[in-house]
């Protein structure tokens, strides 16, 4: 699993799923754990590695073969002694890069004085939002369905000085320019001529899968 980033993501609630998904989707190798054999089921079109675990013990994640993982998300912030102790484990197996969900500060604190990076989701998705709100952007990604999207995509610096038509995002990766975003303002009508400049973001609509490639493109 080394030729690609690798993750690991313990626990399939709402936000293992969503990330396990994302990640699988976005190409990465996926290993998945959790106790519910009908969520690790379901995670199965995604990624060959999902793996029921009834105890979630160092001996049982390193059979699993979790240490091999680049990076970890223990994501189970709501029972807090399984999440704590599951992190201690996956810090203790060596794995270089550890993130843990926590729903409190003290929770927090703890997860980051074992070792592990500490996300708050619920907490950043109302900061988010917030930043939305007070910045009128509601266009960051609008799901049409489960295939379709719209999204803002930044330009990175190496496409400065590229057309439109040069960038050809209709032939290469299925996607069409819908508007063009230059500091505060916005343009619907994209002219084939157009060069890109540096700090341009474009708006584009096509197939999610095609705009993850798109994006892998500009890293």
């Amino acid at each position: 699993m080394k030729n690609i980033e690798s993750f690991g993501v313990i626990g399939l609630g709402r936000f293992g799923t969503a990330l396990a998904q994302s990640l699988a989707k976005a190409g990465k190798e996926v290993i998945v754990v959790d106790c519910n054999e009908d969520k690790v089921r379901a995670m199965r079109q995604f990624t060959e590695h999902a793996f029921v675990a009834d105890h979630l013990n160092k001996e049982a994640l390193e059979e699993i073969g979790i240490q091999n993982c680049d990076t970890v998300i223990v994501c189970i912030g709501e029972n807090i002694d399984t999440s704590i102790l599951t992190t201690l484990h996956v810090v203790s197996l060596g794995v270089q890069h550890v993130i843990a969900k926590a729903i409190s500060s003290d929770q927090g604190t703890v997860l980051e004085k074992i070792g592990a990076d500490v996300v708050y989701p619920e907490r950043d998705m109302a900061l988010r939002l917030g930043k939305r709100l007070v910045s009128q952007n509601f266009l960051d990604s609008i799901s049409l369905d489960n295939e379709v999207e719209i999204k803002q995509i930044p330009l990175s610096a190496s496409t400065a000085g590229s057309s439109v038509q040069e960038m050809n995002l209709q032939q290469f990766y299925g996607l069409n320019i819908i508007a063009i975003k230059q500091e505060h303002v916005t343009n619907i009508t994209v002219s084939p001529e157009y060069r890109f400049k540096e700090g341009d973001i474009i708006v584009v609509i096509g197939k999610t899968e095609n705009i993850w490639e798109f994006e892998r493109h500009l890293e």
